[in-house]
């Protein structure tokens, strides 16, 4: 069985889609209009962009596909991180390119922009699939974009998010063509993968979701089981060739900040209770969802579209009843959101289910638009009015619950509600549907614009500077390895603060912005003893404790813990270490001098004998072992050895697992010393050895092995389904007419 989408011409379905487009685009320019920096806070400005840029420069250095930045640290291992996008190729272009935009506001506003097209098309996408008409599908792809999750947590910080939701979108209505015999398995493979493998958790969740959704949902609206094992077979097929993305993640938990994240527990962060769903039509709401600025976020994030709820009383439910079943896939993905965004809050690594709550937009649009389109109706038009007025009270009610200092914005909001759904039947009953669709879509835009000038960002703003060139020109130009030890949270970063220290301090990732090596970066995931040792967060900052920790002699190696870190400069902020440079510097260290405005914010410590970052291999340290470096590179390191009486080798590397050692051939044991540094124990007798120490990211063999057989499956899928086709065409019926028997 198939389901033939409404006839519409090539031209009319090219021509709605540009309209998505245009919207989308002219959405973006109205909002920088407002806050030029909007699409570059938070997490894409101290986070995203900083690792685009590394990676580029990695990529342009011959490492296709990263694997360690050494002194970088716990941040340093990209396959450990996952969002690097290191398997995916459409993230790979954006990286290549990224040390090339000066701009990084208008880089982080340009990927946005493209994705957010990319989704809004997909959006477009699925409500044809489903039988709507181009207008409406129409109405769905351009209000997707700016929905209140997406509009104040994905398109200001989250990228990562929306690029995944992006190809999840798009793996939809590839699907469901697919299931319905209108398009072979490649489409939807692509874009699976291509969800999978940007290395969002929540986004390769919702992939599986999706996959399992739509696998019920055609055998319910078909009645077959083949059509729904073919959509299974493309899941398995994707998941196989995405599997690289996350293994060395889950198989290295142990040593990182994840490993407890077991089980489910909730405190209720991020958590979308159901009743926030009657306030999805009023753009004035406020949510009660604890987040960042207290237990309600002062912003509309469970915003939809005005008129997503009204609408509902226009639909001619008894007649649609029997269509129910085609909308099964799409009904059971909204169930299943709707109950995991309600929590727990946290279900292993799975945290912050609110984060799912554009998808609750993207389903309701979809749903809407198809439901208009073939049961749209205004009779009888009395208690449907009447419905629709209860419908928009009930908004106002809920909403003033939520935020009652803007019980005056949301009566105004609710009489707009009104009159703005009189004039659409007014144009419905006069002109058609296009009309109506024209109408919604002209309203997209204001309404976003008065959100995002009316209410605060979720998230906070860094005010990080937006050129590589201006951030460059006022920083110190250290060479080598740095240290900085110091927190974010002593500093005012505010747009009237006069004390932002962009131009001698590094927090997230902007160390990659200016092409420097420090030790502190951006990182999610974290390693367990190193961050101990320094109280290092997520973000780079560190503890008082810092100072003194890293400067600790270990008994072992009776080298300090700098040392075996090869670290040339330790830089300590004013705020936390306010007396540093009264006291005499440690042994092998001298206080150096830096030009204001660095002066007044940091006080700066450097080797009396010179960088030690820039010696030939990593070994920090050997215990009763003379050593000869022979090769150095960032994978691998080979070394002679002599320890007579056995010894020690330490390496100014993390002891991420995935390293392995061997001596002349034979395979040794690695250890971390202090659960830290890499270290290799030498058996006695050892004589001029050759040493050999290797780093493969662990489940990186299984991960290319399962990819091989995805590629195999999703042959062999593609083959199933032209061999179909053939057979089918074979099977016709020949029309006596057009026979030239």
């Amino acid at each position: 069985m198939t389901l033939e989408p409404p006839v519409s011409t090539r031209s009319t379905r090219w021509a709605w889609g540009a309209v998505v487009a245009g919207v989308i685009f002219l959405g973006f320019v109205l909002i920088l209009s407002v806050d030029p920096r909007y699409f570059y806070v938070d997490d894409t400005e101290s986070g995203a962009v900083g690792n685009w840029i590394q990676l580029g420069h990695l990529m342009r250095e011959g490492q296709w596909f990263p694997t360690l930045v050494l002194d970088q640290w716990m941040a340093g291992n990209y396959p450990v991180e996952g969002q690097g996008g290191l398997w995916n190729p459409v993230q790979m272009a954006i990286n290549y390119a990224a040390p090339s935009v000066d701009n990084l506001a208008l880089l982080a506003t340009a990927v946005k922009l493209g994705f957010s097209i990319v989704l809004g098309w997909g959006v477009y996408r699925v409500a044809m699939e489903y039988g709507a008409r181009p207008a409406w599908a129409a109405v769905a792809g351009a209000a997707a974009p700016f929905g209140g999750f997406t509009l104040y947590f994905e398109d200001p910080s989250w990228v990562t998010s929306l690029i995944g939701m992006a190809w999840v979108v798009q793996a939809w209505a590839s699907g469901v063509r697919y299931a319905r015999g209108r398009s072979g398995p490649l489409p939807l493979f692509a874009f699976l993968y291509l969800a999978i493998s940007v290395g969002y958790a929540h986004s390769a969740l919702m992939a599986g979701v999706l996959i399992g959704c739509l696998m019920i949902g055609e055998y319910l609206f078909q009645r077959r089981w083949q059509p729904s094992l073919l959509l299974g077979g493309v899941g398995v097929a994707a998941a196989a060739c995405g599997a690289v993305t996350f293994l060395p993640g889950m198989l290295s938990s142990s040593v990182t900040w994840r490993t407890g994240e077991e089980g489910a527990l909730n405190d209720n962060f991020l958590t979308a209770p159901w009743s926030e769903t009657l306030t999805a039509s009023i753009p004035s709401s406020v949510s009660s969802i604890e987040s960042w600025t207290g237990e309600t976020t002062t912003a509309p994030i469970t915003y939809i579209a005005w008129f997503a709820i009204p609408a509902l009383a226009f639909i001619a439910w008894r007649k649609a009843q029997p269509a129910l079943r085609e909308f099964s896939g799409a009904i059971l993905l909204l169930a299943f959101i709707l109950l995991f965004t309600a929590g727990p809050s946290d279900i292993g690594q799975i945290r912050w289910p609110a984060r799912l709550l554009p998808f609750v937009a993207v389903i309701s649009l979809v749903l809407l638009a198809a439901l208009l389109s073939r049961y749209g109706t205004t009779r009888p038009l009395r208690p449907r009015l009447v419905a629709a007025g209860l419908l928009i009270v009930v908004l106002v009610l809920r909403a003033s619950s939520s935020g009652p200092q803007y019980f005056g914005r949301h009566v105004m909001w609710g009489a707009l509600i009104a009159v703005f759904g009189a004039l659409a039947l007014y144009l419905a009953k006069r002109f058609g549907d296009r009309a109506v669709a024209a109408l919604l879509i002209a309203t997209i835009l204001p309404i976003a614009v008065y959100q995002v000038s009316n209410y605060p960002q979720a998230l906070n703003k860094w005010y990080l500077p937006t050129s590589q060139s201006e951030a460059k020109e006022g920083f110190p130009d250290f060479e080598g390895t740095t240290l900085q030890l110091g927190n974010r949270s002593l500093i005012r970063i505010d747009a009237e603060s006069t004390e932002l220290p962009w131009q001698s301090q590094v927090y997230g990732n902007y160390a990659k912005d200016l092409d420097l090596t420090y030790v502190n970066a951006y990182t999610p995931v974290g390693h367990r003893w190193f961050s101990g040792m320094l109280c290092m967060e997520f973000d780079g900052s560190t503890c008082p404790d810092a100072l003194e920790n890293v400067l600790t002699v270990d008994p072992y190696t009776g080298r300090s813990f700098a040392d075996l870190m090869l670290v040339d400069r330790i830089v300590l902020q004013d705020k936390q270490y306010p007396d540093a440079a009264d006291n005499p510097p440690p042994t092998g260290w001298t206080w150096v001098s830096v030009p204001e405005p660095t002066a007044s914010q940091v006080h700066v410590l450097e080797r009396v004998d010179g960088p030690v970052s820039t010696q030939a291999g990593r070994v920090s340290a050997a215990v009763g072992t003379e050593v000869e470096p022979e090769s150095a590179e960032v994978n691998s390191e080979r070394l002679r050895v002599t320890a007579p009486d056995g010894g020690s080798v330490v390496f100014a590397r993390l002891a991420w697992p995935g390293y392995t050692a061997t001596l002349n051939g034979a395979p040794l044991q690695t250890k971390g010393l202090g659960d830290m540094f890499l270290m290799v124990d030498l058996p006695p007798g050892t004589d001029d050895a050759e040493l050999v120490i290797d780093f493969r990211p662990p489940g990186q063999r299984l991960g290319f092995a399962a990819a091989g057989f995805g590629l195999v499956l999703v042959v062999i899928l593609t083959g199933l389904y032209y061999r179909g086709r053939r057979t089918s065409r074979t099977d016709a019926p020949v029309d006596a007419n057009t026979s030239e028997t």
